[in-house]
């Protein structure tokens, strides 16, 4: 009798497990993924070393973005689409595969222009404040003297930070480019670290096919600086950016 007891209890405690599998698979398939940050592109909104939660359900499922890119949905299934604002996790149009992420800018129908750093919408300029200093966060290097971080008033959503290289604001490409207009179910992101972010200025980005959204960034789950590893519990004490925690992507 014991030994079938324990045999029961066996049973139950894989079925159990099992369960648990299925179920935490299906929240990070369905509804949410986590993410870390792996380069500044978005700074300083996004640090290296943020571990952010994307809702994958706002934007519906379909394409490459979706299901690991196994099941390729003729029409985009629920959701509604992205807005202006939004900081979006997707595929790479380069290669389908690799995960990035920037702030929505274009909508289709948007004609987006950058002249001399300067944001263009629809032909008008987007309205933005210097701040009286770049931002900087506890623990973290102080941002080096040729960096200025600017308030950007999009249309119709919240401000956001985005940052320029002083020296870099009225020149090359990515402060200089020719006036878009997104087609039908494709957007123009850019990255808040305006000179240091591949994007849609960039070939091997372009504009972004909705195919290839994942979802939309909630919050920054976990923080760590860039000296550490999330698995380092010994770094906690120091390397923890505590203030991140649970904050509001905006």
């Amino acid at each position: 009798m014991p030994q079938k007891k324990s045999q029961t209890s066996l049973i139950r405690l894989l079925a159990l497990g099992v369960f648990a599998a299925f179920f935490a698979t299906t929240i990070r398939v369905l509804l949410f993924g986590l993410y870390v940050v792996p380069s500044s592109s978005m700074a300083p909104t996004l640090l290296i070393g943020d571990y952010i939660v994307a809702s994958k359900y706002t934007y519906g499922y379909g394409g490459v973005g979706s299901f690991g890119g196994f099941v390729n949905l003729e029409n985009r299934m629920g959701g509604s689409p992205p807005q202006r604002g939004d900081v979006v996790v997707f595929k790479s149009p380069a290669d389908n595969r690799t995960t990035m992420v920037k702030r929505v800018i274009g909508l289709p129908g948007d004609k987006v222009q950058i002249y001399r750093s300067e944001l263009y919408l629809n032909g008008e300029i987007v309205k933005r404040e210097q701040l009286p200093q770049p931002l900087s966060f506890p623990g973290d290097d102080e941002p080096s003297a040729d960096i200025v971080d600017y308030i950007e008033y999009l249309p119709d959503t919240n401000p956001h930070v985005i940052r320029l290289i002083r020296e870099l604001e009225d020149e090359g490409t990515l402060n200089n480019t020719d006036e878009i207009t997104v087609p039908p179910h494709f957007y123009f992101l850019l990255g808040d670290n305006r000179d240091r972010s591949d994007d849609s200025r960039v070939s091997d980005v372009g504009l972004v096919p909705e195919d290839n959204l994942t979802g939309r960034a909630e919050m920054t789950f976990f923080s760590m600086s860039k000296d550490a590893r999330i698995w380092e519990v010994s770094k906690w004490n120091w390397a923890m950016r505590w203030h991140r925690l649970f904050a509001k992507i905006m």
